[in-house]
């Protein structure tokens, strides 16, 4: 079974067990997330349900384990012949949310 969600204007197409990379929110590490949001589901047979635009009565629930950084991006700002150069970077805060149920 799975189903696809919206969170943070992007769509996610999650199964049991899967463990997402969603954007950061203040939620307490071990908390439970309710995605209400579901625009489809499908057991597996080939039946889906398709929402206009939310299937009705259709949620996933996620249990959040941790807060984590991405990646470091590297901010360079160059201007030729002047000499001005600045070099920042950027670590994007994510939460990692594991899908523990899915109610179609």
């Amino acid at each position: 079974m799975y189903a696809i969600i919206e969170d943070s204007g992007s769509q996610i197409k999650v199964t049991t067990g899967d463990i997402l990379q969603l954007d950061h929110r203040a939620v307490e590490d071990g908390a439970e997330i309710v995605f209400d949001r579901v625009l489809m589901t499908s057991n597996g047979e080939g039946q889906t349900t398709l929402g206009k635009p939310y299937v009705a009565g259709a949620s996933v629930t996620g249990k959040v384990l941790r807060h984590e950084l991405g990646e470091k991006l590297d901010v360079f700002r160059f201007r030729r012949r002047t000499g001005y150069k600045r070099k920042t970077g950027h670590r994007q805060p994510y939460l990692a949310v594991e899908i523990t149920d899915i109610k179609a």
